[in-house]
């Protein structure tokens, strides 16, 4: 760059400062940054969810049972291709804070409803074949430092309390890490078999979702309404949606997140540009005789502004690498931390590129100001403070 000495020279007439404007502006960027995977790991399920996909539940509510002998109704109607049930299990392993979400499943059809779930062939058969047999998501594996085959226990907090006990037969993964691998899954019929007497009566042959495959995501709204058409004014009436809104509905549980952080995330916006833009017009403030003999001995306006630009830019792409590169060594600790309290916060490489150019777009927004103001100086009445 032509101009290169000259702008660092002057951002470095000010060490301490510079430091300061630069800490300041890595700061809000990491904390901007790790809104933004909040946000992406909230509506994450929605962007991934099947588009053929429905999702069956009670209407009074998630955990109000239906029986499992809806399965083969919801399976003859056109339309549908497999159809598979989910319960609710809420055991902890071990302490109450070590909770990941763990689910009672079908394993006749689990997979042919989730193909995204990928486990070895080999180990899904020790599952089938097991019992109390379970399968762990790749990073609740991780997290516990568990192995196929090692024995589980797990605490029920539902179903009447106890200790349950499973073997671990298989680690499943989603493809390039993207998805949901906080999940435990354990057979439905080893649940049903060994539910409390006390809850055999209600509960017994019972599942908390239906989640059902269609053959053409054209047949939703068509099979979606004869399934609670069917359903209507029996003990159990249904109401079924599309996966996408099935998981939409489960974030707002959490509150209006996406509202909250575009509230924070504009805060922070604002301070990035209030700090870089302060300090880029103290600068110039400070500067103004030596800017005017620039343009004395030739320099164009245009270059003075390019000159604040360029100051200021190099202040938002430092601070930006700096508050980037902190997010990406605290965001995967913060994400294990909160397993099964949150979902998995991914820092991708995209919203790192996207991150960098946002930094470098604030440092030009708050250097146009201080910089159209060096550009519009008059030169005589600049020179008299000299």
């Amino acid at each position: 760059m032509k101009f290169r000495k000259l702008i660092f020279a002057n951002l470095f007439r000010k060490k301490a400062r510079l430091v300061l404007t630069i800490g300041s502006f890595a700061v809000a960027l990491l904390l901007f940054t790790f809104l933004a995977v909040v946000k992406s790991a909230f509506s994450r399920g929605v962007e991934i969810a099947g588009a053929d996909r429905l999702v069956v539940v009670n209407r009074v509510g998630l955990m109000v049972t239906m029986p499992v002998s809806y399965a083969d109704k919801i399976r003859a109607i056109p339309g549908v291709k497999y159809v598979t049930h989910d319960h609710w299990f809420g055991g902890v392993y071990q302490d109450e804070k070590n909770f990941f979400p763990q689910f009672v499943i079908d394993p006749e059809n689990h997979r042919k409803v989730y193909p995204e779930f990928q486990i070895p062939d080999d180990q899904w058969k020790n599952f089938v074949n097991d019992q109390q047999g379970a399968i762990a998501g790749a990073r609740t594996a991780e997290r516990f430092h568990w192995k196929i085959g090692d024995r589980i226990p797990l605490k029920a907090a539902l179903w009447g309390g106890g200790s349950w006990e499973f073997n671990l037969d298989g680690i499943y993964k989603t493809e390039n890490g993207a998805g949901d691998e906080s999940q435990f899954w354990l057979q439905w019929k080893y649940f049903d078999e060994n539910l409390p007497a006390v809850l055999k009566t209600t509960m017994k042959s019972t599942a908390g979702w239906y989640i059902l495959k269609l053959n053409s995501p054209n047949d939703a709204v068509r099979v979606a309404k004869t399934i609670d058409d069917d359903f209507a004014n029996s003990s159990y009436e249904t109401k079924t949606e599309t996966e996408s809104a099935f998981a939409a509905g489960f974030a707002k549980q959490f509150g209006n997140i996406e509202f909250l952080i575009v509230t924070i995330g504009s805060v922070v916006f604002f301070t990035l540009l209030l700090v870089t833009g302060n300090t880029m017009a103290i600068s110039v403030r400070e500067r103004t005789s030596e800017l005017a003999v620039l343009k004395a001995i030739g320099f164009t306006d245009r270059t003075i502004l390019f000159l604040v630009l360029g100051e200021s830019a190099v202040i938002a792409l430092a601070g930006g690498v700096l508050g980037l590169t902190l997010a990406a060594l605290a965001i995967p600790g913060v994400s294990m931390a909160l397993t099964g309290m949150l979902p998995p916060l991914l820092l991708s490489k995209p919203l790192l590129g996207l991150g960098l150019v946002f930094a470098v777009f604030v440092g030009l927004v708050s250097g146009l100001l201080p910089g159209l103001s060096a550009m519009r100086m008059r030169v005589v009445n600049a020179l008299r403070r000299v």
